[in-house]
């Protein structure tokens, strides 16, 4: 059995480059931000509302019904969508009605989709 190694044989730091990654990187809370962003798309129940959104707003009964699951259960995760500011709603009479919040969360969801489908 052939073993990889994929780390450096030997210590040593590349400053030049290491100096010009440091002047690029985003602050840590930044980086935090999108990792919080990010875990709010690690749940396949959340995934599925967000993408039957890049195709129409609907509402909570309209979700519930598409992917078969009670009301209460689309709404506890539209509010973890809204909290990470992806989702957004308006009120149309009785109904409430949601959204993906911009262009950006449906750009996410169409380059995810092209990734696993590589």
């Amino acid at each position: 059995m052939n073993k990889v190694d994929d780390t450096c044989l030997v210590e040593c730091v590349h400053s030049d480059n290491v100096e010009q990654v440091v002047l690029k990187m985003e602050p840590d809370e930044n980086l935090f931000l999108l990792a919080e962003l990010f875990k709010a798309f690690g749940d396949s129940t959340r995934i599925r509302i967000l993408h039957a959104l890049s195709f129409s707003e609907l509402c909570v009964c309209d979700l519930a019904h598409l992917l078969n699951m009670s009301s209460s259960a689309i709404s506890h995760q539209l509010r973890v969508l809204r909290g990470q500011k992806i989702v957004k709603y308006r009120k149309d009479g009785k109904n409430v009605i949601y959204s993906l919040v911009d262009a950006h969360v449906a750009t996410l969801l169409e380059q995810g989709l092209q990734h696993v489908n590589e």
